[in-house]
């Protein structure tokens, strides 16, 4: 199968090849099985509509642009396409390029006789290229079975099929794995036009990418609600796709500018505390017994849990005494925190003072758990008693600091935290980020709200 260079335009991979590439590729294997339709601005609006359509679509090989509203589409996007591949210019080269392989086309679709006037058309402008059969495009389900019956006797290489979008799709969707021929495309109105039967735009609308424009004069009644209507839904799905992929661009780009802060920030403070958090260690072993880090399950980034490192600055037996200190709470809401928590040991005091047992979690910020700027790290149980509003501080990864520790810590309240979260998520930035580290190093030297 051809592997063409594609660009992703509506979440679709569409292909950007020239002309002479598109038709080389689509022909070259002619014992695989492939399918090629084409995708134009009312296809992307049927699209946006209708499921079995999309369902056809996501079945095909090859999505090839056709028309200026996919270039307009690709452009928002700063992207662009090799050429524009319609179906109806693609449609000579094609014939004259199966005709040179030697390969069968089966014409099947439109009104009555005009698949074999296209077909006529088609061998007059690719001298040498064998019919394989024609067939109008009116039948029913009970139909389709001798329909196809025909087509495979007929020994086609190549079937087009002109039923009109979505119709064709999906009757090349549904049917696809029952036809013999290498490859089956929709293609539209091509038969109108190469059969006379539709006057195409002359080449001064075509080159203007306003073929649409001659085909509404042509018959205004017919399409007027295609192309007034739909062209301006178009152009407006494609702006907002083309607005949500810049912003996506963007958080990307953020939070990868994020990480490799808060990897230059963590492995640099490491570097740097090491001393304080060596003698921090000997000092947590010589005045209580237990170990030196205490290991806490947090809620991270999108509910998931992880395990929280810090200098332990309680006794040993401090979780098992939790629940009896619950209702000595100091600070309003679900999150615990108490001034004259008997647990705290008195070394751990002037730790929690100066924030020295939070430095292991510099640990957790190279691992990729939590970050140097974020929201507090939950406790299970606290984010098991959230109201559902409160679940949108699980939208990033936990910080070391954040906005609530450098406007007070343990004195501000759970719902004022929590706006302070939601302000930071919808506000992060480097540019952010840098000023709460800034901001961190005086909360730290105030002791503001640290206990």
């Amino acid at each position: 199968m051809a592997a063409f260079k594609t660009v992703s335009l509506f979440g679709l991979p569409i292909v950007s090849a020239t002309q002479q590439e598109a038709v080389s590729g689509l022909l070259e294997a002619p014992q695989e099985k492939r399918t090629a339709a084409f995708l134009n601005a009312h296809c992307m609006n049927t699209h946006k509509d209708d499921a079995s359509y999309r369902w056809a679509v996501s079945k095909a090989d090859y999505l090839l642009p056709d028309g200026s509203g996919m270039k307009l589409a690709a452009k928002l996007q700063k992207k662009g396409f090799e050429a524009n591949l319609n179906g109806t210019d693609l449609f000579v080269p094609l014939c004259r390029e199966a005709a040179r392989l030697g390969r069968s086309i089966y014409f099947f679709g439109s009104q009555n006789g005009v698949a074999d006037a296209a077909a006529k058309r088609a061998g007059e402008l690719a001298p040498g290229l064998k019919i394989a059969g024609t067939r109008h495009g009116y039948f029913t389900r009970d139909d389709e079975a001798g329909i196809i019956d025909a087509i495979n006797r007929s020994g086609a290489d190549i079937v087009l099929v002109a039923l009109g979008v979505p119709m064709q799709d999906v009757w090349i969707a549904r049917n696809r794995h029952k036809l013999n021929a290498g490859m089956v495309m929709g293609v539209g109105a091509q038969f109108d036009f190469w059969s006379g039967r539709v006057t195409r735009a002359p080449l001064i609308f075509r080159k203007a990418g306003c073929e649409w424009v001659w085909r509404l004069m042509m018959e205004p009644k017919r399409m007027a609600k295609r192309y007034l209507v739909g062209n301006f839904r178009f152009v407006f799905n494609a702006w907002r796709e083309a607005r949500t992929v810049r912003a996506g661009a963007t958080a990307a780009a953020n939070v990868r500018g994020k990480r490799l802060l808060d990897i230059a920030v963590a492995s640099s403070a490491l570097l740097m505390l090491s001393p304080l958090m060596a003698s921090t260690a000997l000092a947590v072993a010589a005045t209580s017994r237990g170990p030196v880090f205490f290991r806490q399950t947090r809620v991270g980034e999108n509910g998931q849990t992880f395990s929280m490192l810090k200098f332990r600055s309680m006794y040993r037996d401090a979780e098992a005494r939790r629940a009896a200190l619950l209702e000595t709470s100091d600070r309003e809401g679900i999150c615990f925190k108490s001034r004259k928590d008997p647990r705290v040991t008195p070394i751990g005091r002037i730790m929690r003072k100066l924030s020295i047992d939070e430095l292991p979690q510099l640990i957790n910020v190279l691992k990729g758990n939590m970050s140097i700027v974020g929201p507090r790290p939950a406790l299970p149980q606290e984010v098991a008693a959230y109201a559902p509003e409160a679940m949108s501080r699980l939208a990033a990864k936990p910080g070391i600091t954040g906005l609530w520790q450098v406007s007070g810590r343990a004195e501000i309240g759970f719902e004022r935290m929590l706006q302070m979260d939601n302000a930071y998520i919808r506000s992060r930035s480097i540019v952010l980020d840098l000023t709460i580290i800034a901001l961190t190093v005086r909360a730290v030297f105030s002791g503001r709200g640290a206990y």
